[in-house]
């Protein structure tokens, strides 16, 4: 069954950089789009950035600059690197796997997508 379990959270202050790793299992990673979802206290969750079965990558505007996501098949790992960040940044952040394969951005995410279990992010001074 697919697995994702993400890594690397912590506690920073604001300016400061933390990189999450999500290792997957359970399925052929290369094959399919993955996303980092994020989900702030009291809040929904909201997409923060994909990296597409296409190659393609998108991110949400306010990350821009400051979030690189990137994925290594052979290991089977998708990473996010965040840099600059910001108090608004605090939140859980999940991987999510597109349950079908070979799709590209046209959805940046949906509920149907599979998730980990999270890692927190705390940015505070």
């Amino acid at each position: 069954q697919v697995q994702l379990v993400e890594s690397g959270g912590g506690s920073v202050q604001p300016g400061g950089s933390l990189k999450l790793s999500c290792a997957a299992s359970g399925f052929t990673f290369n094959m399919y789009s993955m996303s980092w979802v994020r989900q702030a206290p009291g809040q929904g969750l909201e997409w923060v950035s994909g990296i597409y079965s296409d190659g393609s990558i998108r991110y949400k505007d306010s990350v821009k600059g400051r979030f690189t996501i990137s994925r290594d098949d052979a290991k089977n790992t998708l990473y996010l690197q965040m840099n600059n960040l910001k108090p608004e940044d605090t939140a859980v952040y999940y991987c999510a796997k597109d349950p079908l394969p070979y799709r590209g951005p046209a959805i940046l995410y949906s509920s149907s997508w599979s998730r980990g279990q999270g890692t927190q992010v705390t940015v505070s001074s």
